[in-house]
Formats: structure tokens, sequence, C-alpha cells
């Protein structure tokens, strides 16, 4: 008995000098991995005239590999951070493999490298310097340089994704939500032709006194047509209210119904312009429902 018990003892002791790991705690000692988005990659790009770093992030089609003759609408999204893998996520869900939705190029604008979400937005979407002066970081926020974001989007951003992707550039679709939104009425009224369809996501049309609609009169004053296909939407709580889902000081309803209503009586022969209000939804919740809606106006196959 007391040669079993170390002829026990020993084995154990040769066991726990091993060099073999048990398979399953070797595979959760390995070093954890990244998570991926199936077909994406994220492209670094340096902004010439306005002297800063972007990433662009990119989404191919599920098809794109088996149809390298195939060319695909581009869909354009601010806020990339949130709405790229959300709108990939909405994308798949709502696409049905192709039957319900057209395959798209997903091409998401990040925010320049180094500074904070809110303090890049803040500066790159809003059309004027009427911001209300906040700090970020230490560094007052600057406010008003769409003009400026616009054009790197237009002449950077643009001949980017048509030479390495099979891009169809005649059908490209910008998306943005609130300031977003806000920056994608800029470029309607900017130059409109920059996409062929508009998804405005509860619009910031109250920015600087509502200076969006001043531009929307600048631009009626020159021009006897508007080539484009809006799609507005907000949420139905963004009303001033009391509830504590309500907005404190801005009406998007209502300024989204007269922007719409201001559009459609200019009479423009070939601008299509629809809105929606989404009950049940506020600010920060309506976002997820308003791209699907907008995937399905804008690319849908029904």
């Amino acid at each position: 008995m007391k040669m079993t018990i170390l002829c026990l003892i020993g084995l154990l002791a040769l066991s726990a000098c091993s060099p073999t790991v048990p398979a399953q705690q070797a595979a959760t000692s390995a070093a954890p991995q990244p998570y991926v988005l199936k077909n994406t990659e994220v492209r670094d790009i340096h902004a010439q005239v306005l002297n800063r770093d972007y990433q662009v992030f990119v989404g191919l089609p599920d098809d794109y590999a088996e149809h390298p003759d195939k060319t695909y609408p581009v869909l354009f999204v601010t806020d990339a951070d949130y709405a790229f893998p959300l709108i990939r996520s909405i994308a798949r869900r709502v696409g049905n493999h192709g039957e319900d939705l057209q395959p798209f190029i997903l091409v998401g604008l990040s925010y320049a490298k180094g500074d904070t979400g809110t303090f890049s937005r803040n500066r790159d979407y809003t059309p004027t310097k009427g911001g209300l002066g906040e700090n970020a970081d230490g560094k007052p926020y600057i406010y008003g340089e769409a003009a400026a974001y616009r054009a790197f989007i237009k002449d950077e951003v643009f001949p980017l994704i048509a030479k390495t992707y099979r891009a169809d550039m005649a059908h490209k679709i910008f998306a943005g939500h609130s300031y977003g939104g806000l920056l994608g009425a800029d470029i309607l009224l900017s130059d409109p032709g920059m996409f062929e369809s508009y998804i405005l996501s509860s619009p910031s049309l109250w920015f600087d006194d509502r200076v969006i609609f001043a531009r929307e009169a600048a631009y009626a004053q020159t021009h006897k047509d508007l080539s484009a296909r809006v799609f507005m939407a907000t949420g139905g709580y963004e009303v001033v209210g009391p509830d504590k889902r309500n907005n404190t000081t801005n009406d998007l309803v209502a300024d989204m119904h007269a922007m719409e209503k201001t559009l459609k009586a200019r009479g423009y022969p070939h601008l299509k312009v629809q809105s929606e209000v989404i009950e049940g939804e506020d600010h920060l919740t309506v976002a997820p429902d308003i791209i699907t809606r907008g995937l399905l106006w804008a690319l849908g196959t029904k």
C-alpha cells in the first residue's frame, strides 16, 4: 500500500511538470483577439486642405468578391463610430440576402484623429459659427466648417472610393443624424448633385437661429430646380414638452415639416421629398428606426 501511494504521488508530480496543457485551458489562456466585422476595411486619409487626418470605414456587400464585374450603389454616413456598425447590422437583417434591399457599399466618415467625436462633429457638420461655445478637453468648440468638410468629401473621399472599389458613383446616398442631418441639408442646398438621395435623420435645422432656412431661400432665388430625393424623419418625442424624453428647447418635428412644406412649395420639377414622424421615439432612440426606413426607401427592391 505504501508503495502504491508513493507511485501515485510520483505520477501526479510528473503530470504537474508536464508541458502538456489541457485544450480548454489553452483556449482560455490565449490572448483575446479583436472583433472584426466581416467584409470591412479601414483606410486612413489625410485631408489636404483641412490638414487633418481622418479614417473611412468601408463595408463591402457579401457578394462583392463573387461578382467582379458588378458595381454597387454607395451609402456615405456621418458619425461612423456609431452609425457604421449599426447600418451593417440593419442592412444584413432587412436586406434578406438581396431580395428586399439592393447590396451596397457602405462608407463611414469618421471623426478627425485626435479630436473627440463631439469636437469633430461640431466643427465639421455645422454651416456657420453660431455654436454654443462649450469647452471640450480644455479647448473651445469650433463651429462652421461644413463647407470645407463638404469639399473634403467631394474632392478627396469620393476619388478614393471610386478608384479603390467597384462603386456606382452615380448612385450615391447620404445619411446623417442630428448635426449629421444638418450637414446633409447644407450639402443639399449648396451642391445637391453630390448625392442622388439624402436620408436626413432628426436634422438639427434649428442650428444658429434656423440659418438653414435662410440658405434654402438663397438657393431658391438663383435656381429653378433641385434634383434630389430627400427622406426626413424625426421621433415623436422630438418636440418641446414636459416628458423627460421631450426636447427642452427645439421642436425638430415642426422644423422638419416646415422645411418639407417650403421645398415642395418651390415646385422644383426634379425634387422628391417626404417626411415621417416615428411615434414613441426620441432623439437618441429614433436613429436605428430611421436608418431602417431610410435604407428601404433608398435601396429597397419593392
